[in-house]
C-alpha cells in the first residue's frame, strides 16, 4: 500500500489565523464553496482544496496555488458556508501570507503584515523628505517656507525636482519595479509544475494572452461581474467594478500626467519646444487632467471604503492589508488636493507640510508595493496569465 507522509506546517497554519483567516478550522469539507464560486471551472474547483491544505498547514501546495490569487473575494462562498469557515477570508489570508516571504528583503513583508509595523514604515521616507527639506532649506538661507517675490508659493523651491524629487523617486520607483518583477518569476516557478501541462484551450503568444488579461482584468475589470451573477445570497450587494475601475483609470491618468510632465521637464532640456515648467496653470490641458485624475481616484476610493464598512463582518472580514492600502492611497488624494488647495490660496506653512506628506505618502505608496495589496494586482495578473496559457480562463 502506497503512503503518503503529510509534514503540517504549525507556525504557517497560525500566521494564516493572524493574517485574517482565523475560521478555517470550522470547515467539515462539505463542498457548499467550491459549488457556490462562480469563477471556479469545473475541472479545477476552489476554495475546497485551499480550505484543506491551509487547516493542515501544508505551506509548499497552498503558496504555490494558483488559484488564490485567480479568488475575485466575492464572498459568496462565505455567505453560503453551513459552518461559517469564510473561504474568501482564507484565501485572501494566503495571499497576504505569501506577499511577506516572495521578495527580497522579506523583513519589509514582515513590516507590512501587521499593525506595530506602520510607524517604522512612515518613518523611513518621514524622515527622508525632511533631511531633504532641512538640506535646501540651508540653500536657501535658513528659510523653510519660501516665498516668490509676487507671494506665490512654489515647493521646488524647497523639493528641488532635478536634485532631490526626481532622483529619489525614480530610484524607488525602477527600485521596487525591479523587486516585484522577480517577484512574479518566482511566482511563476512556483505555479509550474514538473514535466509538461497540456493545452486544452486556444492556442497563441503569451504577449495576446498578456493583452486580454490587461483588458478584461485590469483595465475593465469584467469578471466583478461574474461575481456579481453568482448564486443568490438573498442579500443586495453593491457592486464592485464600478469602484475598481475607477480607481484604475485614476492612476492611469495620473500616471500620464507624471510621465508628460517628466518628459517635459527632463526632454525640454535637450528639446526646447517640448519644455514643461510647473507649477502649471489650472487651465493647462496636462492639469485638467490630473485634476480629473485626482476627482476619480476620490470617488473611487469613496465607493470601495464605503462597500467595505456595509459588509457583513460575520461572513466578510477587511483585514490589515486592506485596510493599509485603502489608507495610503486616501493619504496620497487628499495631501495631493490639499497641497494644491493651500498653494493656491498662499497659505505658505499648510502648504509645504501637507507637500512635505503628500510625498512621504506617495513614496510609501511606491517603495512597499512588492510587499502590500497593491502588489496584487501584478500577481493576480501573472496567475492569470499562467493559467490562460494552458487552457483556463479562470
Amino acid at each position: 500500500m502506497a503512503q503518503c507522509l503529510i509534514k503540517p506546517d504549525i507556525d504557517f497554519a497560525r500566521s494564516l489565523s493572524e493574517a485574517g483567516g482565523e475560521s478555517l478550522k470550522k470547515c467539515y469539507q462539505c463542498a457548499t464553496c467550491a459549488v457556490a464560486c462562480p469563477m471556479a471551472p469545473a475541472n479545477a474547483p476552489y476554495p475546497r482544496k485551499e480550505m484543506v491544505w491551509a487547516s493542515w498547514g501544508l505551506k509548499d501546495k497552498l503558496t504555490s496555488d494558483v488559484d488564490i490569487w485567480l479568488c475575485h473575494n466575492c464572498g459568496n462562498c462565505s455567505d453560503l458556508c453551513p459552518r461559517g469557515a469564510n473561504p474568501a477570508d482564507v484565501m485572501s489570508a494566503a495571499r497576504n501570507t505569501v506577499y511577506k516571504t516572495l521578495t527580497e528583503p522579506t523583513c519589509v513583508g514582515e513590516l507590512m503584515s501587521k499593525p506595530q509595523g506602520l510607524p517604522i514604515l512612515f518613518g523611513i521616507p518621514a524622515l527622508l523628505w525632511l533631511i531633504v527639506w532641512w538640506l535646501r532649506a540651508g540653500f536657501n538661507g535658513g528659510t523653510w517656507f519660501p516665498t516668490r517675490a509676487d507671494g506665490s508659493i512654489v515647493f521646488g523651491d524647497i523639493f528641488y525636482g532635478d536634485y532631490t524629487i526626481d532622483p529619489i523617486f525614480m530610484l524607488t520607483f525602477f527600485g521596487a519595479l525591479f523587486i516585484i518583477a522577480r517577484g512574479a518569476m518566482k511566482l511563476w516557478k512556483m505555479f509550474s509544475p514538473e514535466g509538461k501541462l497540456t493545452v486544452v484551450g486556444e492556442k497563441k503568444c503569451w504577449v495576446w494572452h498578456l493583452w486580454d488579461v490587461l483588458v478584461e482584468e485590469v483595465i475593465f475589470a469584467t469578471h466583478f461581474d461574474d461575481c456579481q451573477k453568482g448564486p443568490k445570497t438573498g442579500k443586495p450587494e453593491a457592486g464592485r467594478r464600478v469602484g475598481h475601475t475607477i480607481l484604475v483609470w485614476a492612476f492611469c491618468a495620473l500616471a500620464f500626467v507624471t510621465a508628460v510632465v517628466a518628459l517635459g521637464h527632463w526632454g525640454g532640456k535637450v528639446i526646447p519646444a517640448i519644455e514643461i515648467t510647473t507649477p502649471l496653470k489650472p487651465l493647462n490641458l496636462i492639469k485638467i487632467i490630473a485634476n480629473v485624475g485626482a476627482l476619480m481616484l476620490v470617488v473611487g476610493l469613496a465607493m470601495l471604503t464605503i462597500r467595505r464598512f456595509m459588509e457583513n463582518k460575520k461572513t466578510h472580514t477587511s483585514n490589515y492589508y486592506d485596510w493599509y492600502l485603502l489608507g495610503v492611497i486616501w493619504a496620497v488624494a487628499l495631501t495631493g488636493i490639499f497641497s494644491q488647495i493651500f498653494r493656491l490660496a498662499e497659505a505658505v506653512g499648510p502648504a509645504f507640510l501637507v507637500y512635505y506628506l503628500h510625498l512621504v505618502f506617495v513614496w510609501m505608496l511606491f517603495a512597499y508595493l512588492p510587499w502590500s495589496k497593491l502588489g496584487h494586482l501584478v500577481y493576480r495578473t501573472v496567475a492569470l496569465l499562467h493559467v490562460r496559457m494552458y487552457g483556463r480562463k479562470y
